[in-house]
């Protein structure tokens, strides 16, 4: 366990630890949800890559395949008025927060039926009505957005927490250091997520990022934990106690969340700097998706309902496929829409 770091505003002191969380005993209600909830993002990852592919995707496309334990089980444990907002890698935290896998697809192949008109792309849509306040293509960015969005919700006292997704490159940024002690400062409740998929673009961490990220809040007395992002039981317990510690009033916490992304950093990188070995390695040994399956069945649930899971995921992400290739592209005079506010 780290030392603790003392908070000279309050004197209350705060701990960093590298914690081992025991999984809990889950329903088989719950087992069949996670894996559904999972493998929806695999599987729409994956239509997704070939539709980029195929040249319908334009732009940039980074695909979340191989971290869907971080973003079901913090998700999992939110409760409805808190809000999030992340990073580029962000198809995945859109499904999480319930947004229309085809108001979704429909706004990566740049359509009218998008979430954002067809106009954000992959990297820039938003929902309101689920509190999901996009993905940013500034690296460090979400951190930011995310510390307001804390303020918020300590200035309307409505006890939600906002949820900062980052990657591990991005938690080398300045402003992220910036946004750590304004939220401990104020109190704020602010959940800094740092998603740990062992490489930023091209470099693994250990090349790019001195000392371990979970700690990087302690100089401000922010608490933070690291857990294994390939189980998703794990990542459920510590972002449970995150939002508790949070929610009473405690101030921000970080949770580094040590994962890996099976493909590259986007649809234009080859990976070549890590072995095929490493990748099939945790395909095998440590896929999340994979871990859950094997337990349904270890409870009884025969292969073939969890075939009829499958078969209706790839059913609703064929629907979103097809959908998006439906859905008109925006009007010429979009272009000149939503650029600026008039006021009288």
């Amino acid at each position: 366990m780290a030392k603790s770091a003392k908070n000279s505003k309050s004197g209350k002191k705060t701990t960093s630890k590298k914690i081992s969380n025991i999984s809990p005993e889950p329903s088989v209600e719950d087992l069949k949800k996670l894996y559904r909830d999972m493998l929806l993002i695999r599987r729409f990852e994956e239509k997704a890559g070939q539709l980029y592919g195929m040249g319908l995707i334009g732009g940039f496309c980074h695909l979340y395949i191989g971290q869907e334990a971080v973003v079901t089980g913090i998700s999992s444990v939110q409760e409805e008025q808190d809000t999030v907002v992340t990073s580029y890698r962000d198809h995945a935290h859109m499904l999480a927060c319930d947004m229309d896998p085809k108001g979704i697809m429909a706004e990566l192949t740049g359509r009218i039926d998008g979430y954002s008109r067809g106009k954000g792309g992959s990297m820039h849509m938003f929902s309101l009505e689920k509190n999901f306040f996009g993905g940013h293509g500034i690296v460090g960015a979400s951190t930011a957005i995310g510390t307001g969005l804390g303020f918020a919700h300590k200035y309307k006292e409505d006890n939600g927490v906002a949820i900062a997704y980052m990657g591990d490159g991005a938690s080398n940024q300045g402003q992220v250091a910036e946004c750590y002690n304004m939220a401990a400062l104020w109190d704020l409740p602010v959940l800094f997520v740092i998603e740990n998929n062992q490489y930023g673009m091209g470099t693994s961490v250990s090349r790019s990022s001195a000392g371990q990220l979970y700690r990087r809040g302690e100089g401000y007395g922010i608490p933070g934990e690291q857990v294994d992002g390939m189980d998703v039981f794990a990542v459920q317990s510590a972002a449970r106690q995150a939002l508790d510690y949070i929610r009473s009033g405690n101030g921000p916490y970080i949770l580094e969340v040590m994962t890996y992304r099976y493909r590259g950093h986007s649809m234009s990188d080859p990976a070549k700097y890590r072995t095929k070995e490493e990748v099939a390695s945790m395909k095998e040994d440590r896929d999340p998706i994979t871990q859950i399956k094997d337990m349904l069945q270890e409870r009884g649930i025969q292969e073939a309902e969890v075939k009829e899971i499958d078969k209706e995921i790839k059913a609703i992400v064929n629907e979103a496929a097809q959908f998006s290739q439906d859905s008109p592209e925006p009007p010429e005079h979009d272009l000149w829409t939503d650029v600026l506010v008039e006021t009288a």
